[in-house]
């Protein structure tokens, strides 16, 4: 019966002010100043968690800010004169304005993508590979090496030179005569090379 009697009073003292608050003589709430009765330097964790973590305090220094009801001053002018403006110019004016706007948008927005895009391109070029590995490696080995060079003398390069034929008949007999050959042998057999063709002796076939 406790129980019962204090609900009651509960239900009634709530249905009596739910009668006030929608009274037409009732000002309306959200005209009303709120004054902060406590005020506290001290961490607030039920503050915390109505304002998700951004009012860790309820103290003097935060309570003008957060209870202010109109902006700054200086805000305040600067929004009058903004409206000013904005009633002394046309409808066909603001039209205008705001078509150029847009146009100005658009075409900003157009150049930050065409960027964009080159940017990625450019990558994507920088990135991509322009030679075959294999293909290098091969040249220089059979640059430096004379590897995969085929050992096929050409015909008509066995004639023999003899040391009274012109220089440029020693040349051209040297030059074809031109092969890998593996380097044995004593070094006295070894001739000097000139313009890398070796002169034939008298009487002896040219040697590379």
């Amino acid at each position: 019966p406790s129980v019962l009697d204090s609900f009651a009073l509960l239900s009634g003292q709530l249905n009596t002010l739910n009668k006030v608050l929608k009274h037409e003589k009732t000002p309306l709430l959200r005209n009303q100043v709120i004054i902060p009765l406590v005020l506290s330097p001290d961490r607030d964790e039920e503050i915390m968690r109505q304002t998700e973590g951004r009012v860790p305090v309820f103290s003097h220094e935060v309570v003008p800010d957060h209870l202010r009801t109109k902006p700054d001053p200086e805000v305040e002018e600067q929004e009058k004169q903004l409206i000013t403006d904005a009633a002394r110019i046309s409808p066909d004016a603001a039209q205008k304005q705001i078509q150029s706007l847009n146009k100005m948008c658009s075409n900003l927005l157009e150049k930050i993508s065409k960027e964009e895009r080159e940017s990625e391109s450019g990558g994507l070029r920088q990135n991509k590979q322009t030679f075959n590995p294999a293909d290098t490696n091969a040249l220089v080995a059979a640059v430096a090496f004379g590897k995969g060079l085929s050992n096929r003398r050409p015909p008509g390069s066995g004639a023999s030179v003899q040391s009274g034929q012109p220089g440029a008949g020693a040349i051209i007999a040297g030059a074809s005569g031109m092969q890998q050959v593996p380097m044995t042998g004593a070094p006295a057999q070894q001739q000097p090379m000139l313009a890398g063709v070796q002169m034939a002796q008298a009487g002896q076939p040219g040697k590379v």
